[in-house]
């Protein structure tokens, strides 16, 4: 019933790990995003930048990360843990271009054992024999790692040294840990000693007091190895002698020839001893902070980074026999706030975080610099969509993706808390605006005014009766220039470039000119017969093919330094009119061309009277069809792996693509074919080149929605959405001034400019950085404004002082107009942006902010305490306090219904009408409450009925009567849900997200049988999405009769994803939900976890909090499944749907609706 896509991959960062992944000597950076692994290499132009190598998603969330490197193997091989205790290996296949499994463990999760409450940890002894794993409270896994035995053991066995081994539970008194990590340790003789492990941990027993613990490993191996496991004991230990700091957050190894290791806390650095593992020394810290993470840059230098965005450099101090002698601390400077660093190389390190950008930050002498700069939306806390863009009856289902729609998120937390405008798509950037030419463009030429220049200086730009020039000097100026050689200028161009000797040729409706820029005189010429016209050309580098009249096709060869000589004619039969016609340098000697009739495109043979070799049928069930023309013509070789590609745009927008045999195009049997929609006016093509693979290009297609097509990593065709005016008109333009450019020329007056096009679809983010958490955001298209609830928090000589604010911010110029400071230990909760009464006589309106908030650290009474302000915008755009209400407890969400506020406080939903007893005193009043069970967490109104999601007790629908007035419950969801957000995505049908990442779609039966039926809302639809939803949106879209999915709500997380929730049209339900069981049952999943335990619904009420998943999500279709289809063979496809008994246009069928799903997102 319900199809998931995301819109923005999740970006929130947690885990990283460097290492030579992709080759022996590479340095890689892997960076595992939610449950996403993406792989980093240095960019070979730029060292010091990384960019993207490869992404893939896996069927878990990433907790854990670290390399292995197995003495058969020339790389690292990476060790991956996810949230559901799945382990497994992965190592780079350099042949097939991904990630491939070495090692899965079966879930080795203790039932009876408590999660961890300070995260999973993984730590690999310095000695290589052991892996340990903390997963649950007094827990440890040991994994012991293979290596080479004394004496006798075969050379051939030598391929095991390094592999993991099975793992053995150990059980630990410990519980609690903050941190932990292997001691170096000195090796004396032959025996290795054994690896032990130190725990900094709290001590419940004794009143939460921090202690550390060193536990030794003792290892017994198995002597029957195939009866029963090796044995593990930890039961030797010693305690560290001295007072730990309560607030020690972890602890540092130190390597030989230090030893022992460093105790970090909010205000001292201690140093333990090796020896008799005491305190030796303790430093103060100049000023006390919290320390989140840390990585070692060499043996005396390691970087720290605190809670506030501070990165700190510790500098320890040896004397003259390596022993540890105090250590120094300095501050770098300010960064995002820390999840993960990893150091690289020369002074770089990578800082990956959660609630701000993620970074590579190079050091310098005191000081840093932050050398590239990755865009992080998480957390999301809230979000609103501006607006979803026009669209006619039948356009494309999408507009995020068509750049259309702008998403306004929340992102980030205190310092690195910003406003961030979200679009989708291939951007533009403007480069410089040469003009208008005051009528529509039909299209342009890029040349080089002489053989000598080297590069296109000169822009030809075509309008329907006249030809306009335009030419640039080296510095990139531009001028117009009146006459260009002999040019016809007073009439438009259908066709100009340069011949091979550096002249021009141009091709009017009337001539083919042949002139040079600095000649008036035209140096040769071809004319058709008196009455026939030229209508189409097309041309590559010795041939120039034209159309006259669309009835007869002329060859002219351009190679002759002479004259223009014609090689080739043919007269077609007059019921076989041209609609286009091609050449390429894939397809040498031969033509391309297109009928309008009959639906057909043919190749010609240039050597043979203009032959025909092979003719293709587009519309083989109707080539009478008025929209299945052929009207543009081009080949491009898009991946480098790929065969070249024919692309043939039809008059109703649709593109088909055929991948080009090596030999003639169309050999019976013909070509399988893949099916685009561009929009619903015929696409032309333009070919730009791509700067990272010589040879191959992505395409521009300039339609009512003009799209970029290119090829992924694995030569999948995409088309995406260009975020730019509608052009008429695009050529590629390489100026130094301007390298790799594009001209485009858009609007009724001939807009003419030059913009850099991205190479393939990304997210464009313009962030407006505030320096608060943006708790709340609300967008009011009236005052052309946004309303912030923000915190700021700032730490003033070890205090933290917390601060909450109003901010109003101008929505296109991102800039902040107004603030309204809160009360003292008053938190903004939640704003609403509506209409309310302004008690004018005739009952009019105006625009309003409402605010609900709450205090902290109240004593005077049982329950928290909160306020509602009424806000409004002035004329000189300030904001001022219309009426303020004192609440009994603190407003958590806000709604408005019939023209009054509906208000969620902590056990209550109350509904407030704005009154005016005089029309400057206004008034709160309360007519309306209910009683919830717990708290209300999130409303959202559709007509008089409010949907209230419960913080533990799930959904309630309540009806408001505006004449009563009164609340009344109509229906509710009788189950324990921990619900995060809510939103009504249908007719009766609520889409309600929890705390575990869980998505369930509940009915409301209004026409049950009993009156228990209609009381009761009813699953219909479960998922796991794997993140913790903060905010939906309801949003309403008009797409095509024939669309399989209807976008219904966005969704927005912790984790910086958004997603796109869509209602599948009910004659697809099955036919997707089977489509996806049979892609699962063929998939070799990364760590071969089992789809169905990523996807279904967890039951939060599971024992000991263990979240069990169901057998797979229920009536919820997964877009990385089924968009599988669009990237599998024809062999492999033509398999799926014989094994599931078929499908409804068969194998083109089935390609075509992946194709229409993808481009949801």
């Amino acid at each position: 019933m319900a199809y998931l896509a995301p819109l923005h991959q999740p970006s929130s960062v947690r885990h990283a790990i460097r290492l030579s992944f992709l080759a022996p000597d590479s340095p890689d950076l892997i960076v595992a995003k939610s449950n996403r692994l993406d792989i980093y290499t240095p960019h070979p132009q730029q060292p010091d930048q990384h960019i993207l190598h490869h992404s893939q998603s896996l069927y878990g969330k990433v907790t854990m990360l670290e390399k292995l490197r197995p003495a058969s193997c020339p790389t690292d091989h990476l060790f991956v843990g996810t949230d559901q205790y799945h382990y497994f290996t992965l190592s780079w296949d350099s042949t097939r271009r991904e990630l491939k499994t070495e090692k899965a463990y079966v879930d080795v999760a203790e039932k009876a054992a408590r999660d961890s409450q300070t995260g999973d940890r993984v730590h690999i002894d310095p000695t290589a024999r052991f892996m340990a794993l903390e997963c649950y409270e007094g827990v440890v896994n040991v994994v012991p790692i293979a290596h080479a035995g004394k004496g006798k053991r075969k050379v051939e066995e030598a391929a095991e040294y390094g592999e993991l081994l099975d793992p053995v539970p150990v059980r630990i008194p410990e519980m609690f840990v903050k941190s932990s990590g292997f001691l170096h340790k000195r090796s004396g003789g032959g025996k290795l000693p054994n690896p032990e492990l130190a725990l900094l941990f709290e001590d419940q027993v004794a009143g939460n007091k921090v202690r550390l613990k060193v536990r030794e490993l003792d290892f017994t191996p198995s002597l029957r190895p195939q009866e029963e496991p090796p044995t593990v004991e930890m039961e030797k230990g010693r305690d560290v002698q001295g007072d730990v700091e309560l607030g020690a957050t972890f602890l540092i190894p130190l390597p030989p020839p230090m030893y022992g290791m460093l105790i970090v806390g909010e205000t001292s650095i201690s140093y333990v001893d090796e020896w008799d593992y005491r305190i030796a020394a303790t430093e103060p810290l100049d000023e006390a902070t919290i320390f989140v993470a840390w990585c070692q840059v060499d043996e005396q230098r390691y970087c720290l980074a605190d809670d506030y965005g501070r990165l700190y450099l510790l500098f320890l101090h040896q004397d003259e026999s390596g022993e540890y002698n105090g250590h120094t601390l300095d501050v770098l400077g300010q960064t995002s706030r820390a999840s993960t660093l990893v150091y690289l190389d020369s002074g770089r390190i990578f800082l990956g975080s959660h609630q701000g950008d993620s970074q590579i930050i190079q050091i310098r002498e005191q000081g840093l610099d932050v050398v590239q700069t990755f865009a992080n939306l998480a957390p999301i806390l809230d979000f609103t969509v501006m607006d979803m863009g026009n669209r006619s009856a039948d356009a494309q289902v999408n507009e995020f993706s068509s750049g259309q729609a702008r998403i306004v998120t929340g992102s980030g937390a205190y310092s690195d808390g910003s406003l961030r405008s979200v679009r989708s798509g291939v951007g533009l950037e403007d480069l410089g605006a040469i003009g208008e030419m005051g009528a529509p463009v039909s299209t342009m030429f890029a040349l080089s005014s002489s053989k000598g220049v080297g590069y296109q200086d000169t822009l030809l730009v075509s309008l329907v009766d006249s030809t306009r020039v335009f030419k640039f000097d080296e510095a990139g100026e531009v001028e117009e220039v009146e006459a260009f050689g002999g040019s016809a200028m007073d009439q438009g161009t259908l066709y100009a470039g340069n011949l091979p000797d550096g002249r021009i040729i141009q091709v009017t409706s009337s001539a083919v000119l042949v002139v040079e820029s600095g000649d008036s005189m035209v140096q040769d010429s071809w004319r058709p017969d008196t009455g026939v016209s030229i209508t189409d050309v097309a041309a590559d580098d010795t041939t120039l093919l034209i159309s006259l009249g669309g009835a007869s096709l002329v060859a002219l060869d351009l190679q002759s330094s002479s004259s223009i000589t014609e090689k080739a004619r043919r007269t077609l039969d007059p019921a076989d009119q041209i609609s286009c016609i091609a050449l390429s340098p894939d397809l040498p000697n031969t033509a391309l061309v297109g009928f309008w009739s009959g639906s057909r495109v043919s190749t010609l043979d240039l050597t043979a009277s203009l032959a025909t070799v092979a003719t293709l049928s587009l519309a083989e069930s109707d080539p009478t069809s008025p929209t299945a023309i052929p009207r543009s013509l081009l080949t491009a070789r898009l991946a480098p792996s790929q065969p070249p590609t024919l692309f043939i745009g039809l008059a109703d927008g649709t593109l088909f693509t055929y991948a080009l045999p090596p030999t003639s195009p169309f050999p019976p049997p013909h070509p399988t074919r893949n099916t685009l929609t561009i929009g619903t006016s015929q696409p032309n093509l333009v070919r730009i080149a791509r700067t990272d693979y010589p040879s191959t290009f992505n395409l521009l297609a300039t339609a009512d929605l003009p799209s970029l097509l290119y090829a992924s990593p694995e030569g999948r065709l995409i088309s995406s959405a260009v975020t730019a005016e509608t052009p008429s008109a695009a050529v590629p333009f390489n100026h130094p001034a301007y390298p790799s450019a594009l001209a485009l020329a858009t609007g009724a007056e001939g807009e003419v400019k030059l913009a850099l096009v991205d190479e393939e679809r990304t997210t464009h983010i313009q962030t407006l950085s505030l320096g608060h958490t943006v708790r709340r955001i609300a967008h009011s298209l009236e005052l052309g404004a946004f309303g912030l609830g923000t915190v700021k928090r700032t730490l003033e000589k070890g205090q933290e002082i917390v601060e909450s604010f109003f901010r109003l911010v101008d929505e296109i110029g991102f800039a902040v107009i107004d603030q309204l400071t809160l009360k003292e230990d008053e938190l903004v909760e939640c704003v609403l942006a509506c209409a309310l009464p302004d008690g004018s006589p005739g009952g009019g309106t105006a625009e309003r902010f409402v605010v609900g908030t709450a205090f902290l650290g109240d004593e005077d009474t049982e329950v928290a305490r909160g306020r509602i302000l009424v806000l409004e915008v002035t004329e000189e755009r300030k904001i001022k306090i219309v009426v303020e209400a004192a609440t009994r407890g603190a407003c958590r969400c806000l709604g408005i219904v019939e023209g009054r506020v509906v208000a969620g406080l902590v056990k209550t939903v109350v509904v407030y009408a704005l009154e005016h007893q005089a029309t400057s005193t206004p008034t709160l009043a309360k007519v309306a409450a209910y009683r919830c069970a717990t708290a209300p967490i999130s409303l959202a109104v559709s007509g008089t009925t409010i949907a209230v999601a419960d913080l533990m007790k799930s959904l309630t629908l309540l009806h408001f009567n505006p004449s009563t007035p009164s609340l009344q419950e109509i229906a509710r969801h009788f189950d324990t849900f921990w619900s995060t957000a809510a939103a009504p995505i249908d007719t009766n049908t609520y889409l309600l997200a929890d705390a575990t990442g869980n998505l369930l779609l509940l009915a409301h039966d209004t026409k049950g049988y009993s009156a228990e039926d209609r009381h009761r809302l009813n699953p219909i639809a479960e998922f796991h999405l794997g993140e913790m939803v903060n905010r939906i949106v309801p949003i309403s879209v008009t797409p095509s009769p024939s669309a399989p999915v209807v976008p219904a709500a966005l969704l927005a997380t912790v984790e910086g994803g958004v997603y796109v929730l869509a209602l599948i049209s009910p004659a697809l339900q099955d036919p997707l939900m089977r489509l996806q069981s049979a892609l699962v049952e063929r998939e070799d999943s990364l760590g071969r976890i089992p789809f169905e335990s990523w996807r279904g619904f967890r039951h939060p009420n599971s024992v000991m909090g263990v979240h069990e998943a169901s057998a797979g999500p229920v009536r919820f279709v997964d877009s990385g499944v089924v968009e599988r289809v669009c990237g599998m063979s024809e062999e492999a496809l033509g398999l799926l749907v014989k094994d599931m008994g078929g499908w409804e246009g068969g194998v083109e069928g089935l390609r075509g609706l992946g194709e229409a799903l993808r481009r949801v997102r």
